[in-house]
């Protein structure tokens, strides 16, 4: 009976230390998350490129656009359709 109540001391400490260990993880990663806020520079954002040109979509001969119509339909039990095929 004394083993039994020497592992359930030790099993309580232990999770307690746990328990404050993680405490302490969170609040200090809190406290990093607010200092470089607070300090750090925000990123300054890139604006997105636009073609000078655009480039006509290549587009899918007609097997290929008959193969990917089939699926669809098989797929989706006649309810899809396929709206645009653009080659990347």
């Amino acid at each position: 009976m004394d083993n039994i109540n020497i592992g359930l001391e030790l099993m309580a400490v232990g999770m307690a230390t746990v328990f404050l260990i993680l405490i302490i993880v969170i609040q200090l990663g809190k406290l990093l998350i607010s200092m470089v806020n607070k300090f750090a520079p925000e990123e300054a954002v890139a604006p997105k490129k636009t073609a000078a040109v655009a480039q006509p979509a290549a587009t899918v001969d007609a097997g290929t656009m008959a193969v990917l119509a089939e699926a669809v339909k098989q797929i989706t039990g006649g309810k899809g359709k396929i709206s645009k095929v653009t080659k990347l």
